[in-house]
Parts: structure tokens; sequence; C-alpha cells
């Protein structure tokens, strides 16, 4: 896919949500492989600012902040979220103001302004980070999981601490979907945290013409909610703003519960990270080892093995063979029912001694939620591969859809994950998958896959 600028210079006008001050942004041309790139012009020299992960600032409070020495820009993740959504890769951004207007609280305006200025095709290719293994955070209650996909997916849960305005959705992102499904989602807020904010010296501009206040179960707004689910909605616009700071495309599946800005920041260090790490990988020729590295004719990986016609439960070693993840990834200890074609009963003994609770969290361990997805994925993984000739093969785990996560798993508890095929055409797979403990369904979800060569993940 090339890469995408506008024709021409837009501007628009408006109050920041935070410090409340008019500002004037403008949106210019940028030629091929420059990015997103923020311009002060109130400032003596004109600063810019580029997309990094490591470039934001330490108020990550409610909004992003993009910081470089003094030069700042706050709350722009409605127009980076607008410019990710519309494609587009190239393009200055001028400011007269340190925080870019709030305007209706949504990205429809910058989406309107994006139009306004004329998308326009470069011939260059788009340049993608592509998300080849999983990579998750979790703090408290919420948590985030990058996984493979060939596109730009996010699943998310959005929900309050009283559980009561609990929603879900899962978006392919493309500009078409991305304008009509997702810009229009406003800011919203809880009424108890509107006093804390103030005296914090945030929201000096909100309003109810810029956010959606939610007290108890009753939503107060000047117009109508625009969607049913309109706050995970918001929620994704977020988080496609805050992948902006990767400074490319992305190609991946997020999976988000409550997510922030400050840990979507975090996840997009740890996948510029994770690219970084692949990249140096492929500077070391196998004909020229770096100091220290011995380079052996086998690859280091150990061959995935096939699952035997007949088999009707699985011991750790087994299931050790079959599956490519290793510690401490692995979410299964045992298949205990493999005698049915098409489905499968397996548990995972979750100890005390799981890595994540050291920090998933400290005096109230509880087990995320996206590893419990994960348990279902290997799970429907082994039961897939035993419909094919799974010599040297991997389930490669595609999407996730109807999730949901109904009470929390700790330490003690067996989790048993039971999963059935539901679909198989062609090189796809799908099937749903349950987590209970004592009987009792603590997590579920559509799982979709295919299959290819373990040594293609490489």
């Amino acid at each position: 896919m090339k890469q995408r600028t506008i024709l021409h210079e837009a501007s628009l006008h408006g109050k920041g949500l935070h410090t409340g001050e008019e500002c004037t942004l403008t949106i210019l041309p940028a030629p091929e492989n420059h990015g997103i790139v923020f311009r002060r012009v109130d400032l003596y020299g004109k600063p810019e600012l580029t997309m990094r992960p490591e470039g934001t600032g330490n108020d990550l409070v409610r909004q992003t902040t993009l910081s470089d020495g003094n030069t700042s820009v706050h709350t722009p993740e409605h127009l980076l979220s607008a410019l990710v959504g519309c494609g587009i890769d190239n393009v200055v951004i001028e400011l007269n103001g340190k925080e870019c207007p709030i305007l209706d609280g949504s990205a429809r305006p910058y989406v309107h302004l994006i139009e306004q200025a004329g998308p326009v095709q470069q011939n260059a290719e788009r340049d993608y980070i592509a998300i080849k293994e999983p990579v998750s955070f979790s703090v408290k209650a919420s948590s985030l999981i990058a996984l493979p996909y060939d596109g730009l997916k996010i699943t998310c849960t959005s929900a309050d601490d009283r559980g009561i305005h609990t929603q879900h959705l899962s978006l392919d992102i493309v500009p078409e979907t991305y304008a009509a499904d997702i810009a229009p989602a406003r800011t919203f807020t809880i009424y108890e945290d509107i006093e804390p904010l103030i005296k914090m010296g945030k929201i000096q501009g909100g309003s109810l013409d810029c956010a959606i206040v939610l007290k108890g179960d009753k939503v107060i707004s000047k117009e109508p909610l625009r969607f049913n689910d309109e706050f995970v909605r918001h929620k994704i616009l977020d988080i496609l703003g805050d992948l902006a700071l990767l400074g490319r495309p992305l190609k991946g599946h997020i999976v988000a519960v409550r997510p922030g800005h400050a840990l979507n920041n975090k996840l997009v260090r740890a996948i510029a990270a994770n690219e970084e790490e692949s990249k140096s990988r492929a500077r070391i020729a196998p004909e020229q080892p770096a100091a220290g590295i011995q380079v052996t004719s086998e690859p280091a990986r150990r061959r995935i093995k096939t699952v035997i016609p007949g088999e009707t439960s699985l011991d750790i070693r087994r299931v050790l063979d079959i599956l490519p993840q290793a510690f401490p990834f692995v979410m299964i200890d045992r298949v205990v029912d493999f005698s049915k074609e098409d489905e499968l009963v397996a548990i995972k003994n979750v100890t005390i001694n799981e890595p994540f609770f050291q920090g998933h969290y400290p005096g109230n361990p509880v087990m995320p939620g996206v590893l419990q997805l994960e348990a279902m994925a290997q799970a429907a993984g082994i039961i897939m591969l035993k419909r094919i000739s799974s010599e040297g093969k991997v389930a490669f785990f595609m999407t996730a859809d109807n999730v949901k996560f109904r009470r929390p798993v700790r330490p003690g508890d067996t989790l048993t994950i039971t999963v059935k095929i539901t679909r198989i055409k062609g090189p796809v797979s799908a099937a749903h998958g349950e987590c209970s403990v004592d009987g009792k369904a603590v997590s579920s979800a559509d799982l979709l896959f295919t299959f290819k060569e373990a040594q293609s993940l490489d």
C-alpha cells in the first residue's frame, strides 16, 4: 500500500480541554517518508516534535502529551487518531499554542479537516511495523495485548469501577469504518472525577459541549449518544491516537480491557523495542557472526511435533511437544479430554508462583484476562492441529471476538479450558472457547486461526 499525505493546507480554531486556551491548528502536506510532525509556530525557532514512542511527557493523566526538552504539545490524541484512521502518513501540523483544540470531544472535526485538505496518494510504499509475537501489559484492572494480524484490528472492553457502563467492540480499522464508526465518539468522564481533575489543573476548558458526563447510571450530555456503545468506541479512538507514536503504521490486533493513555504508551514502547530487536537480529548475518555468538546449522527452536492419532489426553510433555510457546507463556498444564474430534478440555493450575502475579496485582493477585484468552487460543490450536497434517506447523491466532470476562481467577484456582471447533473453511478455522473455575464460567471468546509452517514465524 502506498503512503498518503494531503493536497493542500487546512486550518481550524478551538479551545484546549485542559488548558482552556484558544489555539489555531493547521495541517500541511509533507513529502514521502516524512512522517507526522508537530511545529510550534508560537515559539522561537518554530521547534518541531516527531512521533517517537519515548516522546511522551510525564503527564499522561486523561491525555497524551508530546515532549522534547522545553517543547510540548498537549492532547494531540484525537488529531493523531484521525490521521491514523484516515491513513495519512506524512503531514506537518502547525500550532500557535500548546494544546490541540478539543472541539466536540471526538475526532470527527479532524476527519472533516483532513477531507477538506484532500488526502492524496504518494509514490513510496508504506513501511509497516508488524506484530510477530504477543506483547502484553497489565496494570490493576487494565490490560493490553498486541497479537499478530494482517491488518489493524482493535478489540476493546470499556468499564467503570462499578461495572455500570461496561461495553465491548471489535473492529477492523480502515478509513471507511473509522470515519463512520469511531471518529464521532466523544470523550467522557465520571461525575465524581470532575472535582479532583479540576484540582489537578485539568479540564479548564471542559464543558458538556465537548464531553459526556456519567453520573451513576445516568448519561449527561448536550445531545443524545451518537452510539449505544459510544464509550468503548472512544477508547478505541484513543488507542489509535496513541499508536501514532510508533512513527509508522501498525499491522496487528490490539486486545484492550479498560485501556488508558499511560498503559497505551507502555504498549507502544514495547512494540517499538521488539521491532528494534528484530532489526538488530536481522543485521547480524549468519556468515559474519558477532563476537560471542555461535552459529549452528540447526535452528535454536525445538521442532514442533505432530498430534498422534488416537490420543485421548496429553500430559505436559506432549503439550510442550505440540505448542510453540515456552516458559513463561505456556497456559496449558494438561489436556484431560482429547477424545472428540472437534472438542477439547484442558486445565491450567493457577499458582501463586505465576510470574504475572508479581505485578497483577500486589496484595490482590488476579490472573489477567488476556492470559485466559491466550489459554483458550493455545487449547484451540491443539484441537485444530489434530484435524490436519500438523508436523512442523503452528496454529496462527488471527482474531478474538465476543470476548467476555465474568469472574476473577485467583491463585489456587484450577482453570478448566473447553474449546470446540465451530467452522473450518480452507486454511482458516473458527472455534469457541470458555474458561471456568469450579463449574462457573469466568471468560469466553470466539477465536479465528490459520496455519503456517513453524519456520515461517521466524
